[in-house]
């Protein structure tokens, strides 16, 4: 009599919250189907992140990336993942004006993708929101530091935290969302000593891009870390050169197509 296979469950909200200052939470973003696939085999957690606008869709910022456009993208990493969680980016506009609307928005995103989480910006000036979210089932991903939709307003996607006067607004924004009910916080573009602080101090998983080895996980672009961007910021390490692979393989299909070497016998019916 043959058994059937055990189902393999989901990482969940509380599982990740619960690997602080253990063993560390590994973390890519993916944005379709068949990278998560393989991202999945290894994470802990996938983002379905909005720097998807500007990886995939050839914008300058995250700012202009639609709601519909993350549904759509977290829809096909839900379908192509079975261990991981998935969490969903909230774009720009969609839960900044109040918890009400950012609640509708991130229900939407949940009901729609049947993601794990939700992650928004924003420190201690959202931490209503992330309270009001939280206690209403709706699982908060937290991200301080370098807040990319707020770019415009920071002159850039400049590092925070050069000057150490500017250190007890970040620390703040830590506590401010912990207390609020976030299980872990993105510390994005922060020099490493203030990260290694924030770790220290609060009680939930920090995840770090372009922080600190001391953060409790790392999160990166795929994109980025494959070699598929012309350009990578200073804390990306590149593991692979797909970019050049890639254009390598159309460059020798396109002069098979021109020398009529390709279809060969091999690859057409008789």
């Amino acid at each position: 009599m043959s058994s059937q296979p055990e189902k393999i469950r989901r990482n969940t909200v509380p599982q990740i919250a619960n690997r602080k200052g253990g063993e560390p939470i590994i973390s890519l973003t993916s944005y379709h189907a068949h990278t998560a696939a393989i991202v999945d085999k290894y994470a802990d957690f996938i983002l379905v992140g909005d720097s998807l606008g500007m990886v995939m869709h050839g914008m300058d910022s995250t700012v202009g990336v639609p709601l519909d456009l993350m549904i759509m993208h977290g829809k096909a990493v839900v379908r192509g993942t079975q261990k991981a969680l998935i969490v969903v980016d909230m774009p720009f506009g969609t839960y900044e004006e109040s918890p009400n609307v950012a609640f509708r928005n991130a229900a939407k995103i949940m009901k729609e993708t049947s993601c794990g989480a939700i992650k928004l910006e924003g420190g201690a000036r959202m931490a209503e929101t992330v309270k009001f979210l939280t206690e209403r089932g709706i699982p908060v991903m937290a991200h301080i530091g370098l807040t990319p939709q707020s770019s415009h307003v920071m002159g850039g996607f400049k590092t925070q935290g050069r000057d150490e006067d500017t250190w007890a607004a970040h620390i703040a924004d830590a506590h401010a969302v912990t207390d609020a009910g976030a299980f872990a916080v993105v510390l994005e573009g922060m020099v490493e000593p203030l990260a290694s602080k924030i770790t220290k101090e609060i009680a939930i998983p920090t995840i770090g891009i372009g922080a600190s080895a001391d953060c409790d996980g790392q999160i990166l672009v795929l994109e980025d870390m494959l070699g598929m961007n012309p350009w990578t910021p200073k804390f990306v390490k590149v593991y692979g050169q797909l970019g050049p692979m890639i254009e390598d393989s159309v460059k020798r299909y396109a002069a098979e197509v021109k020398d009529r070497s390709f279809p060969s016998e091999d690859e057409v019916y008789r």
